[in-house]
């Protein structure tokens, strides 16, 4: 008796090629195929060694991970359907060679790109070569693949920042990807980060500069491949699975919410009217598991490249200004352990109110403790510490402060189109009863346990400690705002005059 769904009947005898998978979605996508693809045939990777660690050793602590848990307690035998390779994007053919290479470009069915660097400060050559070079490579050794079904760019639903409305669609843009391929190749750095600004307009960093450039160079390839480009927005932990809140980096709304949580960030540049746009990273594996399905089963291939916008529906999207709010009261309930201030952000557009505040509550305390420190004659880190928040918060004000539009209705046709069966194994759907409150305390519960390791039975003493917090703030803030009354009526001579 067959009872796998149509989605897992594709997926039945498939291997599938994934770069990136060491990465947070990379990770979720691995987790998901192994789980609920549980007929495929092999899931081969590739990794480079990292802190002296071989690709083997990498992987093997990869399974160690909470989110492998279930298939290390249900289905233990699919992790040895896993292949590793030491790849690396930034060498021609992945830095695959020999029999590595033949195997791959033999067996591969189904390739999923998401090797990428993610910086949005980082320099224009580091993003050419990761994001477009590296786009390149993985399209020159799947060009080799004699069984390709689907060839999955994963891109990013803000490279087309100079659109008003974003559309499924690659948009043209003047700069052609193999100039810039050329450029970054005998151009210095210097003279390639003088120029930077001028070429990223109106791209506000490396990063969608770079990965609109690779959609254009995976349009290209349409013609004669079965390239599709799958574009989410902002990534957030896992609503469901595989487990509850799960994220593993910093990156976005959980390093905002924890830097928040903790009292480190003071200040954010937020129009609060605008709505926030995020994705559930098991949202967006779902959809990228389904795609090569829906891109097979179609009769006829479409005239032009498929494009998904893999974001949120826009009547389950919150506006900042109550995200933040929803948060503020979370975080009563889901404090994290000792930090730095109570938590009590202040959210502005004012560009010069902001910057008073992260001068007064941002840097003047780093200086303090740190100067602190050096009597104590312990290790400086605040300043360290301050500098990233600040790189952060500065590359984050572009998306922050600008309305996002998306129009997803090929997204939305994925989840659509599902039978019952599929809509069970690969959720996507946005007409669940949770609310976004729900959700956001399923995030900062993640973030508590997957990223700062603090155990759900410190909560009495963090909201204790909390509670403090609170009573101090208000004794500080008081005397500062009495103090500044003071010297002011005194110099105005007002207060003479009683």
């Amino acid at each position: 008796m067959n009872d796998l769904s149509p989605v897992q009947e594709y997926y039945k005898d498939k291997t599938i090629f994934i770069t990136g998978a060491s990465g947070f979605m990379g990770k979720v996508l691995l987790e998901k195929l192994l789980y609920s693809c549980h007929s495929l045939k092999e899931v081969i990777i590739i990794c480079r060694p990292k802190r002296g660690k071989a690709p083997e050793t990498r992987l093997e602590e990869m399974f160690k991970l909470p989110i492998f848990q279930r298939i290390r307690d249900e289905r233990p035998h699919m992790l040895k359907k896993v292949t590793i390779y030491q790849g690396d994007v930034t060498y021609d053919l992945l830095g695959l060679s020999g029999d590595s290479l033949k195997h791959v470009v033999e067996n591969t069915n189904i390739v999923f790109h998401m090797a990428a660097t993610l910086k949005l400060e980082g320099n224009l050559r580091d993003a050419i070569d990761m994001n477009l070079l590296g786009t390149q490579r993985a399209l020159n050794v799947a060009k080799d693949m004699k069984q390709l079904e689907a060839f999955v760019h994963l891109s990013t639903a803000f490279c087309n920042c100079d659109q008003e409305v974003m559309y499924e669609k690659v948009y043209e843009f003047p700069h052609k990807p193999e100039d810039l391929m050329r450029l970054a190749e005998w151009m210095d750095v210097k003279t390639l980060d003088a120029i930077t600004p001028d070429l990223l307009k109106p791209h506000p960093n490396t990063y969608t500069y770079s990965k609109r450039l690779a959609e254009l160079l995976v349009r290209d390839h349409y013609e004669t491949m079965p390239v599709i480009i799958a574009r989410p927005s902002i990534v957030s932990p896992a609503a469901y699975e595989p487990l509850p809140g799960w994220v593993d980096n910093l990156n976005g709304p959980t390093g905002l919410m924890i830097g928040c949580g903790k009292g480190v960030i003071r200040s954010v540049l937020v129009k609060k009217e605008n709505k926030a746009e995020v994705i559930p990273v098991d949202y967006a594996i779902n959809g990228l598991i389904v795609i090569p399905y829906e891109f097979n089963k179609q009769a006829k291939r479409p005239a032009d490249v498929p494009v998904y916008n893999i974001t949120n529906a826009d009547f389950r999207k919150m506006a900042m200004g109550d995200i933040v709010e929803v948060s503020k009261r979370i975080n009563q309930q889901v404090p994290f352990n000792a930090g730095l201030w109570y938590p009590d952000p202040c959210v502005t557009t004012n560009e010069l109110y902001h910057k008073f505040n992260v001068a007064m509550f941002h840097w003047l305390p780093a200086y303090l403790l740190d100067f602190l420190m050096l009597i104590l004659g312990q290790k400086r880190f605040m300043l360290r510490v301050q500098e990233k928040i600040s790189t952060g918060l500065g590359v984050l004000q572009f998306f922050t402060l600008n309305p996002w539009v998306f129009k997803s209705d090929n997204y939305g046709s994925l989840w659509n189109n599902l039978g019952e069966q599929d809509k069970t194994i690969f959720n996507m759907d946005m007409n669940v009863k949770d609310t976004e409150e729900t959700y956001l305390t399923v995030c900062a519960r993640g973030a508590r346990k997957f990223i700062l390791k603090e155990k759900d039975e410190d909560l009495p003493k963090a909201r204790l400690h909390m509670r403090i917090q609170w009573f101090v703030d208000v004794i500080c803030k008081t005397l500062i705002v009495g103090a500044f009354f003071y010297y002011l009526l005194k110099w105005t001579g007002v207060l003479a005059m009683f």
